[in-house]
C-alpha cells in the first residue's frame, strides 16, 4: 500500500511543505525496506529482542524525486521491523506536528547518535535511552493508534534509514525547542519547525 500525496499532506502543495531542492531517492534502499512483510500496526508493543546497529544501504538504482513530500508518499505504511517501529514513534511522539523536513531532522538525530559512538549503537536503544525522550515511560515507547500522522511517521522513518533525502540537519545530534538549549557544547545546524537542531 502506498501513500497519497494529498493523503498525507492535506491540501498543501508538495514543494511548500518541504522547503528542500530536489534531491536523488535510492529506490534499491527503499525497496530494501519495502521488503519488510506487510502487516497492519495499530499500536507499537513493547519489544524485547535487540536491534542490530544501523548500517547504510547499498545503492544500485536511483531516481529522482523532486521533492522530500514525493519520497515520502513513495513508502508503504509497513512497519514490521522494530528498528523503524521504534524510529518512526520517535518521529511522532517528538515531531508529528511539525512539517516534514523537522520530522526528517528528528530522524536523523536518532540514526546520528547511533552512529556516533556516543549513544547506543542502535536507533531502538537510541529512542529508549533513559533521560533523552520525555515520551518513553520504563524504557518503553507508548502505544500509538495507526492513523494518519503515525503513516507519515512510518514513511518519514523509512526515508531517514534509507539515507534516501538530505536533510538540512543531516550531522545534528541534539535537538530542542528555540527557547531551550542542549546542556553540552553544540553548534546549531539548522532551525525547523518548532524546533533548533545541533551538532
Amino acid at each position: 500500500m502506498t501513500f497519497s500525496l494529498a493523503g498525507l499532506l492535506g491540501n498543501s502543495a508538495p514543494g511548500q511543505a518541504t522547503g528542500l531542492d530536489r534531491s536523488t531517492v535510492n529506490l534499491t534502499a527503499l525497496a530494501n525496506l519495502n521488503a519488510l512483510s506487510p502487516q497492519n500496526v495499530p499500536q507499537i508493543a513493547p519489544a524485547a529482542a535487540t536491534v542490530a546497529a544501523v548500517e547504510p544501504v547499498a545503492a544500485s538504482e536511483e531516481e529522482e524525486f523532486d521533492t522530500l513530500a514525493q519520497a515520502v508518499a513513495a513508502q508503504d505504511s509497513a512497519a514490521a521491523d522494530e528498528a523503524l517501529q521504534c524510529l518512526a514513534g520517535a518521529i511522532y511522539f517528538e515531531s508529528k506536528g511539525e512539517p516534514l523536513t523537522g520530522q526528517l531532522a528528528v530522524a536523523e538525530v536518532i540514526i546520528n547518535r547511533a552512529k556516533s559512538g556516543r549513544f547506543p549503537t542502535n536507533v531502538c536503544g537510541v529512542v529508549k535511552q533513559r533521560g533523552q525522550f520525555s515520551f518513553v515511560r520504563g524504557g518503553q515507547i507508548p502505544n500509538i493508534n495507526a492513523g494518519a500522522a503515525y503513516r507519515t511517521a512510518i514513511a518519514v522513518a523509512k526515508v531517514a534509514l534509507a539515507s534516501a533525502w538530505n536533510s538540512p540537519a543531516d550531522k545534528a545530534l541534539y535537538f530542542n525547542t528555540p527557547d531551550r538549549r542542549p546542556s553540552v557544547r553544540a553548534i546549531k545546524v539548522a532551525s525547523i519547525g518548532n524546533h533548533v537542531f545541533y551538532r
